[in-house]
Parts: C-alpha cells; sequence; structure tokens
C-alpha cells in the first residue's frame, strides 16, 4: 500500500502541491481551531491556559439557555434568515432566467454588469451609502416629503432593520449569485428548446418545462447548502448598521458573540453559544439533504 501511495505522489506531485494550499487553510483556520473548543465546558481564564482552567460541564450552556438574551437572538437570527430565503434565495434565480431570455446580447452584457458591479463594493461602503439616503435629510426623506410624508431616521427605527438588511443584501449580491444559474442554463441541450417549438410551445412553456426543470439540481445543491447556514449571520455589516435602539430587531447570535466574547472577555460562555450555533447548523443540514434525497434524487452524499 505505501508503495503504490509513494508511487502516486511521485506521479501526480504538482497535483498535490496544488492541493497543498486548500489542505493548510483548512487545517489552520477550520480544524486547527477546534482545540479551542473545549474551553466551552471550562470556566477559562487566559492567565490559567485552556489546559489548566477548571472543567465546568454544561453550566456555560445553561447559563445562555437561562439567558434573557436567549430567545432575542434566536427569532432574529432565524427571521432574518428566513427572510434572505424567502426573498433573496429566489432572486438570482430569477435574474438568470431573465437574462436567459434576452436575445440583444449587447443589452444583455450591459445588464449583467450593472447588476455583477454592487458585489465588489465594499460592505463599509453600502453601509454609508444607506445612512446617507437614509437619514433624516437623506434623499429618501426629501423624495417622500414631496408628497407631505413626515421624515423619520429609518436606521434607529427597529422594524425596518431586517427589511433594510435583506434589501440591500439582494441588491449587492443578486447579480453575483446569478453566474451560477447561467452556467446551469448553459448546460441544458438547445435541441430541446427546438423540440418544443416544434411542439407549438411558447417561450413561458420553454422556461416552465425545460429551463426551470434543468436548472434544478442546482438549485436544490444550493438550497440545501442555505439551510445549513440558516442559524449563521456574518456580524460585519449588522455591526455596522445596528445601535441599541435597533437591538430588539437587530442582534443575532454573531454580534452577541462579539460583545460578549470580545468587548467583555466571556471567552467561555461565547465559545459554548458558538458550539450550540454550529451544532444546529450541522443538524440543519442532515435534514434538509435527508429530505432532499426522499423526494428528489438530487443531494450532497
Amino acid at each position: 500500500m505505501w508503495v503504490t501511495i509513494g508511487r502516486d505522489l511521485r506521479r501526480n506531485k504538482l497535483l498535490y502541491l496544488m492541493v497543498l494550499p486548500v489542505i493548510a487553510y483548512y487545517l489552520i483556520f477550520d480544524y486547527g481551531p477546534m482545540y479551542g473548543l473545549q474551553i466551552a465546558f471550562k470556566d477559562y481564564g487566559p492567565g490559567a491556559g485552556i489546559w489548566n482552567s477548571p472543567w465546568v460541564g454544561f453550566e456555560n450552556f445553561i447559563q445562555f439557555f437561562n439567558s434573557y438574551y436567549f430567545w432575542r437572538i434566536i427569532r432574529n437570527t432565524l427571521l432574518i434568515n428566513v427572510y434572505e430565503l424567502i426573498f433573496g434565495f429566489p432572486a438570482p434565480i430569477i435574474l438568470a432566467l431573465l437574462l436567459n431570455e434576452l436575445r440583444q446580447q449587447a443589452f444583455k452584457r450591459v445588464v449583467q454588469t450593472v447588476t455583477y458591479l454592487p458585489h465588489f463594493i465594499s460592505i463599509v461602503v453600502v453601509v454609508g451609502m444607506l445612512v446617507d439616503f437614509l437619514a433624516r435629510d437623506g434623499v429618501v426623506n426629501q423624495l417622500t416629503a414631496l408628497f407631505g410624508i413626515p421624515s423619520r431616521s429609518f436606521l434607529s427605527e427597529p422594524e425596518w432593520f431586517r427589511s433594510l438588511y435583506v434589501s440591500s443584501g439582494i441588491w449587492q449580491q443578486v447579480g453575483w449569485g446569478s453566474i451560477i444559474y447561467l452556467a446551469a442554463l448553459s448546460g441544458i441541450d438547445p435541441t430541446l428548446y427546438e423540440a418544443a417549438k416544434v411542439d407549438g410551445a411558447g417561450r413561458w412553456k420553454q422556461m416552465i418545462h425545460i429551463t426551470i426543470p434543468g436548472i434544478m439540481p442546482t438549485i436544490i445543491i444550493l438550497l440545501i447548502l442555505r439551510m445549513g447556514s440558516m442559524m449563521s449571520l456574518g456580524s460585519e455589516k449588522i455591526l455596522l448598521m445596528y445601535n441599541p435602539l435597533t437591538y430588539d430587531t437587530a442582534d443575532v447570535i454573531s454580534t452577541f458573540v462579539y460583545r460578549k466574547g470580545i468587548l467583555e472577555a466571556s471567552y467561555s460562555y461565547t465559545t459554548a453559544v458558538g458550539l450550540f450555533n454550529a451544532v444546529i447548523a450541522f443538524s440543519l443540514l442532515i435534514i434538509s439533504n435527508s429530505i432532499s434525497k426522499r423526494v428528489s434524487e438530487t443531494k450532497l452524499w
């Protein structure tokens, strides 16, 4: 066996060298930090270190479950993810289908470029644009004032936070997200459309019976992956957008971990919160993949 492995390494050494940085990345940044997960079950102190800190069992988890903030951050995390799933997930699919129907290639390229560009704008710049546009003297309030609507501070009102977060995310990522669906559309056999035309099917029926079924495996795979991140939200954009006035609808698991872990140095407590979040996310991924296997032939494994 070792002879075979050595022969394969010599024969494909360049390929292994190419994959080595990827392996190193996951070992250093994904598997390496798992060593520190044990502090979720300890009363960790930087002076004592990981090994010398006393074990406390599930005390950190119980403290989190009994916390005033538990249901608030769980609710906010799930609601924002549900909004993104309902409105954000179909958006690139719809855009890809619309672009696929365009026959003027010049106009199609212009639309693609315009919708791709926001992806390359920094989150800091995007939030800065929101702050400027939605300020009391911003463009939005100036336009609504023309119709007699009083100005308001949108970013300071909790009921507006989720809508602004999700809609700005759709604007920024819809074009970039459509790329994978356009690639899937290019793989559909053109003879299927020709046969449908012969049978008298219009463009709408071609989309329903050929285009959408043709990209359905891609949609299902991406939906399974999206379900696995239903308990995860990046903290960067929320930290830039929220303030104490909007905590009731804006505070999520990642921002709570940042405040308690980094600002208040509650390392064991926030590690327990993060581990709980990871277990729930992994369970959702397993469940969604199992459901997909039962109802279709598409699955991750």
